[in-house]
C-alpha cells in the first residue's frame, strides 16, 4: 500500500499528535467515561493507565520529572483516586476471564 501520508515537518508531525492524544483523551475522560480500564486491556491491550506511564515516560525522557500520580491526573483530567471512585466498577467474573484470556493470548 502507498503511503499517502502527508510529509510533515518534526514540528508539525508533534503539533499533530500531540492534538490527536488530546482528543484521545477527552474521548475517553468526557464522551466515554462508562468504558471501564479493564474492558481496553481486553479489548486493545492497553488502558488509561498505560497512556499516564507512556505519558511519564515520554516527560522522563525529555527531562521532565514527573511521577506516577501527576502523570495519571494529566491522562485521567483529574486524580486518579477521584476518578476511580466516579467512575470506576468491580470487575466482573466476565471481565476478569476475558481479561486472563487476552493476557494468555498475546504472552508472546
Amino acid at each position: 500500500m502507498a503511503d499517502v501520508t502527508p510529509t510533515l515537518s518534526d514540528d508539525a508531525r508533534t503539533r499533530v499528535e500531540a492534538a490527536a492524544f488530546r482528543r484521545l483523551l477527552s474521548h475517553l475522560n468526557d464522551a466515554r467515561p462508562d468504558v471501564q480500564n479493564i474492558d481496553l486491556m481486553i479489548l486493545a491491550g492497553f488502558c488509561r493507565n498505560c497512556l499516564a506511564d507512556w505519558y511519564r515516560d515520554a516527560a522522563n525522557a525529555e527531562g521532565m520529572a514527573l511521577d506516577k500520580d501527576a502523570a495519571r491526573e494529566a491522562v485521567y483530567g483529574m486524580p486518579f483516586a477521584e476518578w476511580k471512585a466516579q467512575h470506576q466498577k468491580e470487575a466482573t467474573p466476565e471481565q476478569l476471564a476475558a481479561f486472563e484470556a487476552a493476557q494468555k493470548k498475546h504472552a508472546g
